[in-house]
């Protein structure tokens, strides 16, 4: 029988389990995570979850090194479908202006689950990106950033973006942050899909 304690406990370690395999490129315990219908919003990707895998293959040849690490959850359940927030950083390591970098990026993932086929799986993850900074990995290092760019984009990942853009990425400009019209849209569609609305 399930109940809503065992179900928050599958979704957890769902969550958990998409920062590891994804990290470690375990694609096919990866999938596991996923409906088939599953869809990935990122700052520099959005699409199925296949294509995902396929962006991150490709990038991993060319040196794009991405790692997640996650913070508390809390899960809304309701019957069979259910929405996840977890806290968590990103960060990416990668040259800017001729300068290795480290940009960390803090937020959440705010994540569609449903109970389908006689299983959770994921259906949409969409990030919210709250704040972020790039920092030189050599701190004697001068780094000069276009202010011009930077300022193109939305505060909460900024720098991320900018490091994104400067390795050849096209980078969403209108992702959820902090607070905005953005985030409200998003928790709007979290309610619907609690209450059985379409995504």
């Amino acid at each position: 029988m399930r109940d809503e304690v065992s179900d928050r406990r599958i979704i957890r370690e769902l969550v958990e389990n998409w920062a590891i395999w994804r990290d470690a490129r375990l694609w096919d315990r990866f999938r596991t995570v996923w409906h088939s219908d599953g869809r990935m919003m990122a700052t520099w990707f959005q699409g199925s979850f296949e294509e995902f895998i396929a962006m991150n293959d490709a990038g991993w040849a060319k040196g794009v090194r991405i790692l997640h690490f996650l913070g508390g959850s809390t899960i809304d359940v309701k019957g069979d479908r259910a929405i996840a927030q977890t806290k968590m950083t990103i960060s990416q390591r990668a040259p800017v202006e001729g300068v290795i970098c480290d940009v960390v990026c803090t937020g959440r993932f705010y994540d569609f689950f449903e109970h389908r086929d006689g299983r959770w799986g994921l259906v949409l993850r969409q990030p919210i990106y709250e704040k972020d900074r790039l920092d030189p990995v050599d701190p004697s290092a001068r780094l000069e950033l276009d202010k011009e760019l930077l300022a193109r984009f939305p505060e909460g990942y900024r720098h991320l973006a900018y490091l994104q853009s400067r390795i050849g990425y096209n980078v969403k400009p209108d992702m959820p942050g902090i607070e905005g019209s953005e985030l409200e849209q998003l928790y709007r569609r979290g309610t619907d899909w609690l209450a059985r609305k379409p995504l």
